[in-house]
């Protein structure tokens, strides 16, 4: 969760980028073409220096074209679409980083080829454009994740309007400070994590390496070139394959894309009982090709992690807490009762407030779930906090240099600023910076805009949701901090802790709030302060990132910071664009007096940020003593294993983390509720990922990322169209059949 939690390539499809500097010939291209060895490209033997130009490939005089720009856009426009869907499924969202690279890359060979040497069309098309393509994608791929989690908390908790196309110009305004600060930020973000201390922390960033490794293949002479095809090829085949199987399959739910099994036993085999109970528990196969391809890229760790979290909340807890009475579920009304007597709902959320409250197990699973995420994320967030006072004593050392340049220019010292500028001089690990000085972001183009949208976010925040601009400025500082850590987790592990920066968001306005205004106001500044402070820090970790890849294939990153900013332009106004589309279509999602048994959106980001809210907020939370002390326990060995991982699984025993419980997934797992179809999507995927791996790491190679990425952002872009056609009334509710449904008639 992310808000929502991005994505990241599978261990196993990471570990060639981790050992590359052990290999001699990395990405040399193959001799068998014909080319003399004078003709190969170099090989890459390091991970923190830029790559050797491609032979054969003529110098880039401006990447930043009107095409690469509007491809990116294009590109960046789907995925964040996509996410809004795929973040209200299950709270997870993924990366334009791969998909626009690879799609980008064949829509502008499509161009030269239909168009040869038109200006601004058919030129020719170099990685460097590539990676401009890459930027603009991801700046339009971002800011979805508020709106799949803190946003729609909002409304669940009644602090903004019964209307969200009615709360659109205040839901833009905010979307524009979490963007525009994150945008602005990431500018020196760049030097600190990808010149200043990347050798000296190891910070490969893996998907960011692996993206710019890609790109230069797809434009190598020879065998890359062919390889390219393969990959553009298979992502659009599997892009247009879940696209039309998501929207066909919704007029045909039971049959195309949720297969009940347990359900057809049951009326199989004369209405037994053991069926239906296994039914009840939300054990089925759902076809989906999202997060089958997202079991391709998150590996066999996290797949079977949410899995067994899976398994031991819906096949054991939950049954033994209504088989003792701790839990409750509730009657499913159908129109035939006697052929579907019960049929059960283990989900419900509703009637906390009411006397005598017996609790379903999906709210009693909630609170371990949620505790096991914030207290995993969180200590792990300690844990790393070096990060921060790294960034802190480098930003000093670099003052040190400039006041005493300054002081000596004018013909003074200071033993004191020499001491620290002697210190930056000798500093070891920094990088070779190719960018020359007229290629960087001008320093008061960043400090300027910061400066202007923290002002910006101030009046938004006072006059728009009554919160006091020193909350809205802390808010703005906060997204700063978290996006160190962000940035650090996924350039060392590929696994974002975002999650931690939502929490700890929202811990901290809840202490600062506790007791000194209502629950209600309480509650709002929790939510607003927090999604400005996860947004920036998660869009400032998405742009580094991206920065990453420009430093590899040597792209200025002043051009990238160009295309970063148009794209994050157009996403301030599609990702709120696309959530009122979906709050329209499915009221389940905003409104739990209107949600019922079969809201297609689990949104578990949205329930895990709501219980937060009113955990520290509200005197007092109806949570049985037994789901708190399991709730404790869980938390506690969460926290052991973040010790035990991070001071005894290093140096040689760092390969034993593999075997460790992945407790993000296993909190996701327990926070979704009553439903194995995710899970058993991403475990059948991640099972295929290692077996074609292991049976062909070649192949894997070409086609893995490309099919996993297509798979996703099909799915996701799908999902948009079917929101239109539930507001058009053509739907499958509306048209479709629900035979081999459970609770329909058959």
């Amino acid at each position: 969760m992310e808000a929502a939690p991005t994505v990241p390539a599978r261990d196993a499809q990471r570990a060639p980028v981790g050992n590359i500097e052990k290999q001699p010939s990395v990405y040399a291209d193959v001799q068998s073409d014909g080319k003399s060895e004078s003709d190969v490209d170099e090989p890459i033997t390091d991970l923190f220096a830029s790559f050797p130009a491609l032979k054969g490939v003529p110098l880039e005089k401006n990447p930043l074209t009107v095409r690469a720009v509007l491809t990116g856009i294009v590109l960046g426009s789907l995925v964040n679409a996509s996410n809004v869907y795929l973040g209200l499924k299950t709270g997870f969202t993924f990366t334009a980083t791969m998909f626009g690279a690879i799609f980008g890359n064949a829509i502008i060979l499509l161009l030269t080829k239909a168009f040869p040497g038109v200006p601004g069309i058919g030129t020719p098309f170099g990685p460097q454009e590539n990676s401009i393509i890459q930027a603009a994608a991801t700046g339009a791929g971002g800011m979805a994740g508020m709106f799949v989690a803190g946003l729609p908390a909002m409304y669940r908790l009644n602090l903004l309007s019964e209307d969200p196309k009615a709360d659109f110009p205040r839901i833009l305004t905010i979307t524009i400070v979490c963007a525009l600060f994150g945008l602005f930020v990431a500018v020196p973000l760049r030097k600190f994590f990808i010149i200043n201390v990347a050798r000296e922390l190891n910070m490969v960033f893996p998907t960011p390496t692996a993206t710019a490794m890609a790109i230069r293949s797809m434009h190598a002479v020879g065998s890359g070139a062919a390889d390219a095809m393969k990959k553009i090829k298979a992502l659009g085949y599997c892009f247009v394959g879940a696209f039309l199987h998501i929207v066909v399959s919704q007029y045909a739910d039971g049959i195309l894309h949720n297969w009940h099994v347990f359900t057809w036993f049951f009326l199989w085999s004369g209405r037994s009982n053991w069926a239906l109970n296994i039914e009840n528990w939300g054990w089925y196969i759902q076809l989906t090709p999202a997060f089958f391809g997202s079991g391709i890229l998150v590996g066999l760790n996290a797949a079977i992690s949410w899995w067994g979290g899976t398994l031991v909340a819906w096949g054991l807890i939950g049954p033994l807490l209504v088989h003792y009475g701790e839990c409750v579920g509730k009657a499913i009304q159908t129109e035939e009762p006697e052929k579907w007597k019960g049929l059960m709902n283990f989900n419900s959320l509703s009637g906390l407030n009411k006397p005598g409250y017996v609790p379903s197990p999906r709210y009693w699973m909630l609170w371990p779930g949620v505790l096991v995420l914030i207290v995993y994320s969180l200590v792990e967030f300690v844990l790393h906090f070096r990060i921060i006072y790294d960034g802190a004593k480098l930003a000093f050392r670099g003052m040190a240099v400039t006041i005493n340049n300054g002081l000596q220019a004018r013909g003074k010292s200071s033993p004191f600023f020499e001491k620290h500028a002697a210190k930056a001089d000798d500093e070891t690990s920094l990088l070779q910076d190719f960018a020359t000085k007229d290629q960087q972001v001008p320093t008061w183009v960043w400090i300027s805009g910061a400066a202007a949208v923290m002002v910006v976010s101030c009046l938004v925040c006072h006059f728009q949701f009554n919160i006091n601009a020193g909350l809205a400025i802390l808010a703005c500082i906060l997204g700063f901090v978290f996006a160190f850590l962000s940035i650090y987790g996924g350039a060392v592990t590929d696994t974002t802790p975002l999650t931690a920066s939502a929490k700890a968001s929202q811990l901290v306005f809840g202490g600062i709030t506790k007791g000194h205004m209502s629950v209600p106001d309480a509650q709002r500044v929790n939510l607003i302060a927090g999604n400005i402070a996860s947004g920036c820090a998660a869009v400032a970790n998405e742009l580094t990132s991206d920065f990453r890849v420009g430093f590899l294939l040597r792209t200025p990153p002043h051009l990238q910071f160009y295309a970063q900013a148009i794209g994050t332009l157009v996403s301030i106004f599609i990702a709120p664009g696309v959530f009122v589309l979906f709050m329209a279509a499915y009221p389940c999602v905003w409104n739990e007096n209107a949600s019922s048994d079969h809201c297609p959106f689990k949104a578990p980001s949205v329930v895990a940020w709501k219980a937060v809210a009113e955990a520290v907020t509200l005197p007092s939370i109806p949570i049985s003593l037994s789901c708190a002390i399991f709730s404790i326990v869980m938390g506690v060995i969460a926290a052991l294993q973040a010790v035990f991982k991070n001071f005894y699984l290093v140096g040689e025993r760092e390969k034993y983390r593999q075997w460790l419980p992945n407790w993000m997934a296993i909190g996701v797992a327990w926070v979704l509720g009553v439903d194995s179809g995710y899970a058993n999507a991403i475990l059948i995927g991640s099972i295929v990922g290692w077996w074609w791996q292991k049976r062909s790491t070649k192949s894997f190679e070409i086609y893995g990322f490309s099919i996993a990425a297509g798979l996703i952002a099909g799915e996701g872009f799908a999902g948009v169209v079917n929101a239109a056609l539930t507001l058009g009334g053509v739907d499958g509710n509306k048209i479709g059949t629900k035979i081999a449904l459970p609770g329909e008639s058959w």
